[in-house]
């Protein structure tokens, strides 16, 4: 049956951060991932909700100071028709429709995804892979957290319990190159059963194997980057051969489970598929 957790408003951050700091809530805006979990569906249901839909202050995409800046209200249809992103975060805009529907797009918002941590996240190997910085406040200030070491286990942050998700900032980096895949059991409307973002360094256009990042979803408890693969890029021509040899080292190094949506091994396979023709590609293999 589902529950009607009591749901508090706040008029402003600064009423949410007291609310926050007096008694646990579960912050929720779009509503996309708690409302299932009203249902008693999947995961554990929430004692008490904080809607922050209405802070307006959480919302918009701005460039300065060499970043992409994007509020945590931020939608995913909003990032999708968004020139800044679309000039300066593609893969993550491409990452963005591959969430659900319309429907979905409109409501979700990228603060929500990365605090819901789940390993399935979509835009989460892609903030990996770009280096974006997870800037948290609370009544106590503000501080920033590498996405490195934002997502600390299965559908666990380093978010304490009294801190929201402001933003999330990216480096512009016109000499890397970032390219994101997906893969579910249709096109749409689909939860990822592997999902990666690949990086790289540029050098006047062409591909500089350098500063190499693989960031990976639905392998692991949480998002991952692989970094002995990584190591293994590092400073290697994307060639055939080099394809293959990182094909077998990340299916090594991951360590997927059987769930309802796939196996094991399947993962472990599209994996070391997807990214071996990523490498291709970028080499014009």
């Amino acid at each position: 049956m589902p529950i009607q957790p009591p749901v508090e408003s706040p008029r402003d951050l600064g009423e949410a951060y007291a609310l926050l700091a007096a008694t646990h809530h579960r912050p929720i805006a779009g509503g996309t991932d708690v409302m299932v979990q009203i249902t008693g569906e999947i995961g554990q249901l929430p004692d008490r909700l904080l809607d922050v839909w209405h802070l307006e202050g959480l919302r918009g995409i701005t460039v300065s100071e060499g970043a992409l800046t994007i509020g945590a209200l931020t939608t995913y249809t909003a990032m999708r028709h968004s020139a800044p992103c679309r000039e300066h975060a593609p893969a993550l805009v491409e990452a963005a429709a591959t969430i659900g529907a319309a429907q979905i797009q409109n409501r979700g918002t990228i603060g929500g995804n990365i605090a819901n941590a789940s390993p399935a996240g979509d835009t989460l190997p892609v903030l990996l892979a770009m280096d974006a910085e997870i800037v948290a406040g609370s009544l106590r200030g503000e501080r920033i957290v590498a996405a490195a070491d934002f997502w600390t286990g299965y559908r666990r942050t380093a978010l304490a319990p009294d801190e929201l998700v402001l933003r999330v900032r990216l480096p512009i980096a016109p000499d890397r190159e970032v390219r994101f895949r997906k893969i579910g059991t249709r096109r749409a409307q689909a939860i990822s059963k592997v999902v990666m973002a690949l990086s790289w360094h540029l050098r006047d256009g062409r591909p500089e194997w350098r500063d190499v990042r693989v960031a990976l979803g639905s392998v692991a408890e949480r998002p991952i980057r692989v970094v002995a693969t990584e190591a293994l890029l590092e400073g290697a021509a994307p060639t055939a051969e080099t394809a293959a040899r990182a094909a077998e080292a990340v299916a090594g190094e991951i360590k997927p489970i059987d769930d309802v949506r796939s196996t094991a091994d399947y993962r472990r396979a599209v994996t070391a598929r997807v990214l071996q023709r990523m490498i291709r590609e970028a080499g014009g293999w």
